[in-house]
């Protein structure tokens, strides 16, 4: 699409020799008002070079720029040259760009021949997916679609919580007190039960503890006794947690756990060891980077059991080699950053130049309203009946409003999950929340059924119209200010993407489809679509068909549906 701001800048480059056209383009803003046109370039910048006050500047530019094809009209506002952009050439070109390009509208090339991998979700096994974990899920789901549709070979990974001592202490747990049936029939609730017991009896008993590090120390040497156990926990949570995937429509390219890398680890140590970097400390082996103004990176610990940071640097190695990334970005909590600042120094340090190319995406915390999540205590929220009850919700509210409504399951399952992603989705991941069903499952407001309402409005008068929508329509018709905002927002789609691709933030593209939503909403109320005159109606449904498909395009990089029946 022809970018009116690249059209202004070139303009401006003819008169200016003393910027570059990028300086140019780095300067020019939006006003804040509508009356003072669509885009503005501030001339304080150049008051030295011209040796003028900034308005007479702006003034003497306003006279020398001349109002064609693009630009309708150019004038000067105070330090200001102000420029209104041609209307019908904005929406020739928004229209034609979207019922041409359909589902790629909004897609781009800057990735093409690169690679990302990002690893997100990743549950602990044998513990509960809890409602915490939605947020590196449905981010990491997220920024996986921004990626790939700007051309990324974009590798999902799910690095699971499949090792540790944990797992020691669920060995001693079931060992003790568990049935394998009664676990079969209830996986998770089942072995959460025996963990908590576990910490329970363990308060009072410290040599359960040694017990559980004893086991976990079998499990990494390979003992088939705590290796079967160990199998059929992580067989039996699996199942668990692909009930949430599928309710959530994620899939993964790769499971590849933390246990996956328990044989790869000694080549990373070997490696770190021949570097000079690995100290002994009180028994464990540490690379020491008080120079960094950061604690020790512990690698071993006493008893020679690893750690999360030896299976992530091995991790890391591992994709490096396996996938060539040229991006490795790790969704995970902001409580972690400390660990990754620790996880890239040491890869850092090592010799691995590629350590630059990896990100740590921190995000907020998810609290209780009745405190904080604690899986030892057994206060946690299943994320799948978070799921369930938004789906049961919108159903309810469905069948009120109509009961005799078709596809209420399929589309309270789109409408339900939905409602939950956005909520993730719609502000800044770093802020900390509390988690409120009622917040949640409202449909009022900023929400994601607004927007998937605002979608099925837009396929329910093209069904009414029943007639082919065409981009050979008057261009004239669509310069009233309800239209022109409808068709400014769907042609910062691209630039909204590329933004949250480069910020790692996908409540950008949330945003946008709000926006997108909130200005169709008030054309359609003001500017009537299926009405007698021909010229008109053709145009108008154009607009109608050009916004729906970027809804559509919008939520499907959020992880969302978009119904065409609400």
């Amino acid at each position: 699409m022809q970018d009116f701001k690249v059209a202004i800048a070139n303009c401006l480059k003819e008169k200016i020799e003393d910027l570059s056209l990028e300086e140019i383009l780095g300067l020019i803003e939006i006003p804040p008002n509508k009356d003072m046109g669509d885009y503005a370039f501030p001339c304080f910048k150049l008051a030295k070079v011209f040796r003028k006050a900034p308005n007479m500047i702006a003034s003497d530019l306003s006279e020398t720029i001349e109002a064609k094809g693009d630009i309708s009209k150019v004038m000067p506002m105070g330090g200001y040259v102000n420029f209104f952009v041609n209307k019908s050439q904005l929406a020739n070109n928004v229209i034609n760009d979207v019922l041409t390009q359909k589902d790629a509208y909004g897609h781009g090339k800057m990735g093409d021949g690169k690679t990302v991998v990002i690893d997100f979700s990743s549950p602990n096994i044998a513990k509960p997916f809890h409602i915490g974990h939605i947020r590196t899920t449905v981010i990491g789901n997220a920024l996986y679609k921004i990626y790939d549709s700007q051309g990324y070979d974009t590798v999902r990974v799910n690095h699971l919580g499949d090792y540790g001592t944990q797992f020691g202490k669920l060995i001693v747990a079931f060992k003790l007190w568990g049935d394998k049936e009664t676990v079969e029939s209830n996986p998770i609730p089942e072995l959460l039960k025996l963990y908590i017991r576990f910490h329970d009896e363990a308060e009072e008993k410290p040599e359960m503890e040694d017990e559980a590090r004893a086991w976990f120390t079998k499990l990494e040497n390979g003992d088939p006794e705590a290796k079967e156990l160990w199998q059929w926990f992580r067989d039996e949570s699996l199942k668990e947690f692909a009930r949430v995937y599928d309710l959530l429509d994620i899939q993964f390219d790769s499971y590849n756990g933390e246990s996956f890398y328990s044989d790869k680890m000694d080549t990373v140590i070997e490696t770190i060891k021949e570097k000079g970097l690995l100290q002994e400390s009180q028994g464990t082996n540490v690379v020491d980077l008080e120079a960094y103004n950061m604690p020790p990176a512990l690698i071993t610990k006493n008893d020679g059991s690893t750690l999360y940071m030896t299976r992530d640097l091995a991790a890391a190695v591992y994709r490096k080699n396996t996938y060539n990334f040229d991006k490795c970005i790790y969704v995970v909590g902001s409580q972690q950053a400390l660990h990754f600042q620790q996880l890239f120094k040491v890869l850092e340090l090592v010799g691995f130049e590629w350590a630059k190319d990896l990100i740590h995406v921190p995000f907020g915390m998810v609290a209780l309203e009745e405190g904080t999540m604690s899986t030892r205590k057994g206060r946690v929220v299943f994320l799948e009946d978070v799921l369930k009850q938004a789906i049961e919700k919108t159903k309810e509210t469905m069948l009120a409003k109509n009961p005799d409504a078709k596809n209420v399951d399929t589309i309270a399952k789109q409408v339900g999950v939905g409602a939950v992603v956005f909520q993730e989705l719609s502000n800044s991941r770093i802020k900390d929340y509390t988690f409120s069903w009622e917040r949640t499952l409202s449909f009022e407001g900023e929400t994601g059924p607004y927007v998937q309402y605002t979608h099925a409005r837009c396929c329910a008068v093209l069904r009414k119209a029943n007639e082919e929508v065409t981009s050979d329509i008057n261009y004239e018709l669509l310069t009233n200010e309800d239209s022109v905002e409808v068709l400014k927002t769907i042609a910062s789609f691209n630039k909204n993407i590329v933004s949250a691709l480069n910020r790692n933030e996908p409540h950008i593209v949330t945003r946008f489809v709000l926006d997108l939503a909130q200005a169709f909403n008030k054309f359609y109320h003001d500017n009537p679509i299926l009405v007698d005159d021909v010229e008109v109606r053709k145009a108008r449904l154009a607009l109608v068909a050009a916004t729906r498909q970027t809804l559509e395009n919008g939520l499907k990089l959020l992880g969302m549906h978009a119904p065409e029946r609400m």
